[in-house]
């Protein structure tokens, strides 16, 4: 079993920045992929980001939306079971909750979810 905590949302004006952390309660983190979706009000639940798991050809491979690509990033430090959703130049549009996923077999992952993060972005 996989327990996810994400924290580090909140409200920020747009074009600015923020940084979430999913701290993951398992042994061998490294052997998990990760990743963030998200959810607005009325909007079914769609992926953001998502990092490979380590030791794979393509260990630490990434993926992102359309959407979120050159502005978000996605990272991963397997020392402190973290990943990490560095997110710049937000806009009203990104205001969803976010949540963690972690997965092995699914890509992107899904097996595994975190409780969430709101992430409210003012024009």
């Amino acid at each position: 079993q996989v327990q996810l905590a994400e924290s580090g949302g909140g409200l920020v004006q747009a074009g600015g920045s923020l940084r979430l952390s999913c701290a993951a309660s398992v042994r061998t983190f490294s052997r998990y992929h990760m990743g963030w979706f998200r959810q607005a009000p009325g909007k079914e639940r769609e992926f953001v980001a998502a990092v490979m798991r380590s030791g794979m050809w393509s260990g630490g491979s990434t993926s992102y939306a359309d959407s979120v690509k050159g502005r978000f990033t996605i990272s991963r430090d397997n020392a402190k079971n973290t990943v990490y959703l560095q997110m710049n130049s937000l806009k009203p549009e990104d205001t969803a909750v976010y949540y963690c996923a972690a997965g092995q077999g699914s890509w992107p992952p899904n097996d595994y979810w975190g409780q969430g993060t709101q992430v409210t972005v003012s024009s």
